[in-house]
């Protein structure tokens, strides 16, 4: 284990997710109501028994810098790290990083370790649970230079993906970077839990490190899936690792708002109770959630929050919230505050006209994300009542139905949306 290096990328603009994404990079966004999407990954790395972790970062950096310091300190005797890697100027590169390889290229001369004989990529804002050692074993056992991890996926999915080909003995012999439909790749399709299904990459990769330095020698290729990795095909030991848990790139509203809902399911997808596997993230101290009075159908409720006399249905309730009394909330991811106000300060905002908070009295919410330290006032009505599809309005965004809130927002009292 101590031969091998976790570079994990997280400096994804995530454009997709705005406007999530307004003040922070993709994987700096707020998971279920208490994490950080960057958790997964490291979480997975830690569990693996892999300590020696880099992210790289760049865009709207801040927050995810933040969360990192707080939350990961390693034990002096560990001999592991988790640092933070920032996109920097030299004398002879003064662009920022023009893609994945383009960062792990310019970051490699750091990774100067002689130990290390082993570089896993990963991307910083995808859920999964992973046993990265399984790779690592499979890795070594095969003598490969480079290891794709693939999952099976269906055809309406295999545009956002690299989709493989594989001999036998799981050598990848072709690789199509997000192919737009199905022609020309019909033969790639595979008979799995009796559909048809393609492989995908899961955008984690292992190398040898004298195999990655190889690859990225020529200053041109930026993108791993687009250029390294079917470089790597027809000149490298190149073998796909079979993954066949639960993925999810979170690359939309739709898939980020659907995949946190997912967790209030009987059965979520993924397993956020494995005592064996903890999520790892900031540990803040916070007291108990405080519910009064209170009807919950399928919520999750976050440590520090206070539901006073309201509905919760299929909904998330993050860090510190406050839900006031009368109101109703259905199918809505409430990220939480950074912070609570005092009963003076609430007075002295409401003399202002400005609500506290969280969500006031007597609302009703449906379909919506609430992003951090949002300002809800009472008698408010955020249902999407037009039944727009995309929509930009006066501090609110709807994406694919989805009515946003976004982070400090603020919906003066009596409105409807």
């Amino acid at each position: 284990m101590k031969e091998a290096l976790c570079v994990i990328l997280g400096g994804g603009r995530g454009t997709r997710l705005f406007p999530l994404t307004k003040e922070r990079c993709k994987p700096a966004a707020p998971l279920f109501g208490k994490y950080r999407l960057i958790d997964i990954p490291v979480s997975n790395c830690l569990n693996s028994g892999f300590n020696s972790i880099y992210i790289l970062t760049q865009f709207l950096s801040e927050s995810l810098n933040k969360h990192i310091v707080r939350a990961y300190k390693m034990d002096a005797f560990a001999r592991g790290f988790i640092e933070v890697m920032a996109a920097e100027q030299s004398m002879d590169d003064t662009n920022w990083f023009q893609g994945t390889a383009d960062a792990v290229r310019r970051c490699m001369k750091h990774f100067n370790n002689p130990s290390i004989k082993y570089i896993f990529v990963l991307s910083g804002d995808q859920l999964y649970k992973m046993n990265l050692t399984d790779m690592y074993d499979y890795h070594k056992d095969k003598g490969a230079e480079v290891t794709v991890a693939c999952n099976y996926v269906d055809p309406g999915d295999i545009s956002r993906l690299g989709i493989m080909d594989i001999d036998k003995d799981s050598r990848i012999r072709n690789f199509v970077e997000k192919p737009q439909d199905n022609s020309g790749i019909e033969d790639l399709a595979l008979e799995h839990n009796e559909k048809k299904q393609f492989l995908g990459s899961m955008g984690i990769y292992l190398f040898n490190k004298s195999t990655l330095i190889e690859l990225l020698e020529d200053d041109k290729k930026v993108d791993f899936g687009k250029e390294i990795i079917p470089e790597a095909i027809g000149s490298k030991l190149t073998y796909a690792f079979l993954f066949d848990g639960y993925w999810r790139d979170i690359g939309t509203i739709k898939s980020f708002y659907e995949e946190n809902l997912s967790l209030t399911d009987a059965v979520p997808p993924l397993n956020m109770f494995d005592e064996k596997w903890p999520i790892f993230t900031r540990s803040r101290f916070l007291p108990p959630a405080k519910i009064e009075n209170t009807c919950i159908e399928r919520g999750i409720i976050g440590e520090g929050a206070i539901v006073l006399s309201s509905k919760i249905i299929h909904s998330i309730i993050g860090l510190r919230f406050r839900v006031g009394s009368g109101s109703t909330i259905e199918d809505t991811v409430a990220m939480g505050c950074d912070y609570y106000e005092t009963f003076d300060e609430m007075e002295e905002k409401r003399s202002k006209g400005i609500p506290a908070l969280g969500v006031g009295k007597n609302c009703v919410i449906r379909k919506a994300i609430l992003d951090k330290d949002v300002r809800i006032g009472d008698n408010v009505k955020i249902i999407n009542a037009k039944k727009k599809d995309n929509f930009d309005g006066p501090g609110y965004y709807i994406r694919d139905g989805i009515v946003i809130v976004p982070k400090n927002g603020v919906i003066p009292a009596g409105t409807t949306i």
